[in-house]
């Protein structure tokens, strides 16, 4: 008896929240359109602070996509998850599903820090007795993960990835690999963030890590440009719907893209410096390509990790120059963190979706603020206008703190 062929993996479904827009319609819109994203905090009064620039995401109604209750107990990154979640899940076209095929991969860096905060100020100032019940529940990183099982009735296998930076592109590689195996049919994956608090940006400030604002706070996030600075605080979720490809077609999905192959490293160097010279990061992209048997020479785009930051942003120039070769100065390399800034363990995902949308319609988002080329990051950085042009193959790269890398690749649906 011969083996059976590999179980293909498709994109059926996505869905985002983001600084660019509530849903992802108008997120890839203005992606396109090389609109930022960044301007002045308005969650809090950062005027005292060192830094006071974020993307936040502005007009988030959350009670299309939860209850009242529900809305009063959330963490605010549960709720961008359930809105990106919904979104991916509905788009996809499934309905009769069996809840037990269906799986949920779907993480945060840092889970509801706004409510450690602020159930600590109540501890200190009211008493123990006065802490909510649901504080604990609901400040986990698996709480998305968990209150998108309720909110949409699946029960499937169900766990959250924390890996720093790195988390959505880990979610959805792991998710992938669960299809793969044949453990279920189709995963709900994703990543979701919403840390713009004041202890966090006090943290990244003492780090060195943040952009200074600018005169003009939508010029501040500039990755590769010479001028670079560091990266800029957001806030957001995105989601993707992977099913089993036959499955798919057999019930006439429509198709956006194919998971490819997934790769994962660490730079076992720094928790917050990356490996000068970015082995790790050549070796993830290395694994992505090798595992899914693709020739380096297809792959047409990159969406770059790209923060902003001097040392990041040449590490990453250096992975892809040593995994493509002279391959690298032919094929386009951006960064939407320019425009929506670093969404930590939302990034991933976003990003990733950013990929599925380029394959499926045929353009390329920009890396806008791009304006002095660095002569150590000399690629293509399809600078400040979107680019229309048909690619088959897609990579979405993602580096976390701790020194976790991971990277998805994608194909035109065919």
């Amino acid at each position: 008896m011969g083996q059976a062929p590999p179980i293909r993996v498709a994109v059926t479904g996505i869905g985002a929240i983001t600084p660019l827009g509530l849903n992802i319609a108008s997120t890839w819109e203005s992606a396109l359109a090389g609109r930022s994203g960044i301007d002045y905090i308005t969650a809090f009064d950062a005027s005292e602070q060192p830094v006071s620039i974020a993307a936040e995401v502005k007009g988030f109604d959350p009670t299309t996509v939860a209850s009242a209750k529900e809305v009063r107990k959330l963490e605010r990154n549960v709720l961008f998850a359930l809105a990106a979640g919904t979104e991916a899940l509905n788009d996809s076209g499934l309905k009769d599903f069996d809840p037990t095929r269906i799986g949920i991969v779907f993480g945060s860096a840092v889970g509801g820090i706004g409510g450690v905060v602020d159930q600590w100020d109540i501890y200190r100032e009211r008493g123990a007795d006065r802490v909510s019940p649901s504080f604990l529940p609901n400040i986990l990183v698996d709480s998305a993960s968990g209150q998108l099982a309720i909110n949409l009735g699946i029960r499937g296998p169900n766990f959250a990835v924390v890996s720093a930076c790195a988390t959505g592109s880990h979610a959805i590689g792991e998710a992938a690999e669960a299809i793969r195996r044949g453990s279920v049919d189709a995963v709900l994956a994703g990543g979701t963030e919403a840390c713009i608090h004041p202890i966090m940006l006090a943290g990244f400030t003492a780090m060195r890590g943040l952009a200074h604002e600018d005169e003009v706070p939508s010029d501040a996030c500039r990755p590769f440009d010479a001028r670079r600075a560091g990266f800029v605080m957001a806030e957001g979720s995105g989601a993707v719907i992977l099913e089993n490809w036959e499955l798919a077609e057999r019930r006439g999905a429509r198709i956006y893209a194919e998971v490819l192959g997934y790769g994962a490293s660490n730079d076992a160097h720094h928790m917050a410096q990356p490996e000068p010279e970015a082995q790790g990061v050549a070796g993830m992209m290395r694994a992505a390509l090798e595992r899914a048997g693709i020739d380096r020479e297809r792959v047409g785009y990159i969406n770059a990790h790209g923060t902003s930051t001097p040392l990041g942003d040449l590490a990453e120039t250096k992975a892809i120059k040593n995994v493509f070769g002279d391959h690298a100065y032919k094929l386009a390399v951006s960064s939407t963190k320019s425009m929506m800034g670093h969404t930590f363990g939302a990034a991933g995902a976003i990003e990733a979706i950013m990929c599925i949308l380029a394959l499926h319609n045929g353009v390329l988002p920009p890396t806008i603020n791009y304006r002095e080329p660095d002569p150590d990051c000399d690629l293509d950085y399809v600078p400040n206008v979107a680019r229309e042009v048909q690619i088959d193959v897609a990579l979405s790269n993602a580096m976390g703190l701790g020194g976790h890398n991971g990277c998805v690749l994608l194909g035109r649906a065919s």
